[in-house]
């Protein structure tokens, strides 16, 4: 069949590609790479066709990727079949392997998905998503891909329980019983690499250019919020959420030193009710998530408990008290109600509700102590404007929303749209999955669909309204139960795609074409079909900060799952969208468990505290004082030694994860044992036998440095400084050195920071390790250069600066005066003290001397004098920044003095660069020596007017290398 996008025509079905030889070969039953078999018994019926024997000529990738796609078209292929009848669910054998270890990832509720893996084809797990088998023969990986194709999406099982169960299962899935088709000639692919990082890259950018249905992560830019600190209301309040603990949540958080950058404002701000409720009033009291699920949205507008707000009344009630402990005590109560109905205790469960209903009532007459303004700004975008108003940093507001609307989609008849209750129906392949109470709620109520063709208007209506409030984006939830409701729209593929494109039209029109995390999508037709704009999304299952089953262990196994989700879902996830490590509490009891993970995970780093109840001084290992994180240059992927072990519950294996800084590389060793997968029972369990401390090794050769073009020539480095975080241990490490043994107790951690050490002249080693008080040091470090007399370097933050030094440096100059510092020989650690630079954005210059060779001079000075200098123009001498600025004197002269209007708003103030591109900056910067002395040479060596509009002699891409840091 085709593919979604164009036909696929086939050229030819030769064994070459590109004038290279293909590396796959189907023959006498086999499949093979290289002469090794990797599926043996392959029916009659599957066919293979190389990559490059079906035309991509129309692709809508950029050339740049079609041209890399098609140099490396020997490497892959396409797997199909042909059957002699029409089916809604064709399915066949593409063969059968054993004795070869395989990592694999598979669905085990609709929306989640999670690891697995095995030696032989029994061991697949239905729903499986991907296959990636190891083959130590010819050193190298394979990736067996379930595609999409036509009207049909796919994924992989194992064989028949009756039959030879080794067999490997293409399942073919159309999601309607008239959408029939009977060959297939590309629903699978298949690519070979010796890198398994690699490999995953080079595949699904095929897939790209095959399907041109989705766009690769580095297609799209990302959302501001990837490198901020944010909070989520889901556990802090959950269904209970209203305008006034929102507010005292994120003051909680600016009093407490650690500003919020965003915020989003989870399930519980909605106008629901249920369909035997008064069409035109809130379903109120609601407290649990499970209690919304059958409801459905009746106004795309904010809830009764937000829209009641005035704007200005948080402002102005110096009175305003707030009662921290209130939600959970109402949290106690609702527990208290649930257990009572399980017992079929109606008297009591009322009693309790009644409770309840009291105190959400009086929590919710609070606001009626505030006096507002005038009145003009109330309910969502009243408060919005408040919030960002007496939060300054706080930039980035979500609210959530399901993708149908609601978790129960829109109640028919209530807006103009035209939805209809369309009963669900669970595909097939999900019989193999875990039993989920979101998903009995939404079989018991059914979902409001909105009819396909008005996607586009769906989404606008309530996008457009949100971006008029001041929202700057959404959490889209609750994604797949379009594969429940596709039965009568043409299947799920076309369902699919017709809510993708007008979700994705909406994020362009409304939010900047970035405001989007996507959220429950862990599917593969999501990522097919619905990541063509969205650019963020989760990568784990539910932070659980308990045990939902009642485990006798509490709340520490499943934290474990929740890590080992992340990272391995973000080695395909991670192809489409920049993986988000969802949320986690602080206060937790496996809090820094889940803060050291998260803080070398690579993307924003947010938490659902309980209003008043925070571990700051563990949040301030994650977050600058301004809200910005020091975040790594990739997303956080399992080490090689991990991809084919089971972290979980294997009793031995540690999980390791690897990622990458400018100036060196960080691993996190975490032993997650003790729960996971149960096959036969179906379900995620905890294994108390697992639950036990691990041993391990770490090595540099663990890090993969080219994954990252700017990082590989840390990996070209004789030696290495490494910095053992918990243990606070310095010592070098050789490529031949022995590996780091290290042993954790269970839901413990270790952190090990890798940086290339260099030369100081010729007899003295240096490296810098960073801002140890924080979990992702290296992360601090913005730019750090070694000379023959000195080292320079710029760091962000405040506290512990550790570098290591073969020798005691002569001194240390620290924003352009001397500073003390300790020094340990036995070592070589050299520790120094550096404060939050609040007027230059946090980043402070260091510049370390050698004992043996001072700085030498640019100008007539003494050395001290130089070395402050040097230190003031941010690592650039006046020298090379005169050099740097000279570019730009050709276009300087040729325009006109007079530039464009010098007017900003309160606290800033504009500059022009040569070219005339305007930079609005805040005031404070003024002060910054960088822009002295960028305004000193303009005016004194190129005679740019010293008053009026402000011209830097500097192009704008200089401006923005300045400025990268100070934000």
């Amino acid at each position: 069949m085709a593919s979604p996008s164009e036909p696929c025509e086939l050229v030819c079905n030769n064994t070459f590609s590109n004038g290279v030889a293909d590396l796959f070969s189907l023959s006498d039953g086999n499949l093979t790479i290289n002469g090794v078999t990797l599926l043996s018994e392959v029916p009659e019926n599957v066919a293979f066709t190389s990559f490059g024997a079906v035309n991509h000529a129309s692709s809508n990738a950029p050339p740049s990727l079609v041209k890399e796609v098609q140099s490396r078209s020997h490497k892959g292929g396409f797997l199909g079949f042909a059957h002699p009848e029409a089916s809604p669910c064709p399915t066949n054998s593409l063969g059968k392997f054993s004795d070869r270890r395989f990592l694999s990832i598979f669905r085990f509720k609709t929306w989640w998905s999670t690891m697995w893996v095995g030696s032989r084809g029994s061991d697949l797990q239905a729903e499986t998503q991907w296959v990636l088998f190891e083959v130590p023969e010819v050193g190298s990986y394979v990736l067996l891909l379930p595609l999409i194709e036509g009207k049909f999406r796919s994924a992989i099982s194992h064989g028949d329980s009756d039959g030879d169960s080794d067999h490997v299962l293409l399942c073919g899935e159309s999601g309607s019983s008239r959408v029939l088709a009977d060959s297939f000639k590309a629903l699978a692919y298949v690519h070979v690499g010796d890198n398994p990082f690699t490999l995953m890259r080079e595949a699904y950018a095929a897939a790209r250019v095959h399907l041109g249905t989705f766009r690769l992560r580095e297609e799209k830019p990302l959302p501001p919020i990837v490198d901020k600190f944010g909070w989520c209301t889901w556990d802090a309040f959950y269904l209970t959420v209203e305008p006034i603990g929102v507010y005292r949540g994120v003051k909680d958080f600016a009093d407490g030193g650690i500003p919020l950058r965003f915020l989003v404002i989870d399930d519980g701000w909605q106008s629901i009710n249920l369909d035997c409720e008064n069409p035109n009033e809130d379903r109120k009291n609601l407290v649990f998530g499970g209690e919304q699920m059958t409801a459905r949205l009746y106004r795309f507008q904010e809830g009764e408990k937000f829209r009641k707000y005035r704007g200005g009344s948080l402002l102005t009630s110096e009175t305003l008290t707030y009662d921290r402990y209130k939600p959970k005590k109402i949290f106690s109560k609702a527990k208290e109600a649930k257990e009572a109905r399980k017992a079929g205790n109606k008297a009591k469960e009322l009693e309790l509700r009644r409770e309840i209903d009291q105190m959400l009532e009086q929590k919710g007459e609070i606001l009626a102590e505030g006096r507002g303004d005038s009145g003009e700004r109330v309910g969502l975008s009243g408060l919005i404007l408040d919030l960002k108003s007496e939060f300054k940093g706080l930039d980035d507001i979500y609210v959530w929303q399901a993708l149908c609307g609601a978790w129960g989609g829109v109640r028919p008849g209530s807006t103009d749209l035209d939805s209809k209750l369309v009963p669900v129906k669970l595909s097939p392949g999900l019989a193999g999955t875990m039993n989920d109470l979101a998903v009995d709620k939404i079989v018991e109520g059914g979902i409001g669909l909105v009819n396909p063709a008005q996607s586009g208007e769906f989404y606008d209506s309530m996008h457009s309204y949100l971006a008029g409030a001041g929202i700057t984006g959404v959490k889209v939830d609750v994604i797949h139960t379009l594969e429940y409701v596709s039965e009568e729209y043409g299947g799920r593929v076309e369902l699919a795609k017709a809510y993708y494109d007008g979700l994705s039209k909406s994020i362009s029109k409304n939010f900047d074409g970035t405001g989007i995390i996507s959220s429950m999508q862990q599917c593969n037709d999501f990522f097919f079909l619905g990541t063509w704009q969205v650019n963020m999304g989760r990568t784990g299952d539910d932070f659980w900060f308990e045990d939902p089953y009642g485990d006798p262990m509490g709340v520490y196994w499943l934290q474990g799952a929740h890590m080992i989700n992340n990272s391995y879902n973000s080695l395909w996830m991670g192809q489409f969208m920049q993986p988000d490590w969802d949320m986690f509490q602080s206060d937790h009891a496996c809090g820094e468990f889940h803060a050291a993970a998260h803080a070398i995970c690579g993307g924003p780093i947010y938490v659902s505290d309980a209003v008043g109840f925070h571990n700051f001084d563990l949040l301030k290992k994650l977050v600058f004082n301004d809200g910005s994180i020091p975040i790594c240059l990739h997303y956080a992927l399992p080490t090689r030694d991990c991809l084919f072990a089971n972290p979980l519950f294997d009793q031995t294996t540690a999980l390791k994860i690897w990622n990458l800084n400018k100036f060196g590389g960080v691993i996190g060793a975490f032993n997650c044992q003790g729960c996971g997968w149960n096959p036969e029972e179906k379900r995620v369990k905890g294994y108390s036998h697992c639950y036990k401390e691990v041993t391990g090794t770490v090595h540099v050769s663990d890090m993969e440095w080219d994954q990252v073009e700017t990082c590989t020539e840390l990996g070209e480095a004789g030696e290495y400084a490494v910095y053992q975080h918990k243990a606070k241990k310095l010592f070098l490490m050789a490529r031949n050195s022995d590996a780091i043994r290290f042993t954790l107790q269970p839901s413990s951690f270790e952190l090990f920071s890798f940086v290339p050490v260099k030369n100081i002249g010729t007899d003295v080693k240096f490296a810098a390790i960073g801002l140890v008080n924080m979990f992702n040091c290296c992360g601090t470090l913005m730019d750090v250069e070694v000379d023959g007399v000195a080292v320079r370097m710029m760091v962000k933050g405040g506290g512990e600066l550790l570098v290591y030094s073969s020798r005691k440096p002569s001194g240390c100059f620290l924003n352009g005066a001397a500073v003390g510092f300790d020094y340990c020989a036995e070592d070589g650690k050299m520790r120094v003290e550096v404060p939050w630079q609040e007027e230059s954005g946090g980043v402070s210059q260091d510049c370390i001397g050698s004992s043996q060779a001072q700085p030498k001079c640019d100008h007539s000075c003494d050395q001290k004098k130089n070395f402050a200098s040097v230190l003031q123009l941010t690592m650039l001498s006046p020298k090379r920044l005169v050099v740097k600025a000279k570019k730009g004197i050709p276009l300087a002269l040729t325009r006109s003095s007079g530039s464009s209007s010098v007017i900003a708003d309160k606290g800033h103030f504009v500059v022009h660069t040569v070219e005339d591109v305007k930079f609005v900056l805040p005031l404070p910067f003024l002060k910054n020596s960088i822009f002295q002395e960028l305004l000193r040479i303009s005016e004194e060596e190129f005679g740019l007017p010293g008053n009026g509009p402000i011209k830097l002699a500097c192009s704008a891409a200089f401006m923005k290398h300045v400025l990268s840091p100070l934000f």
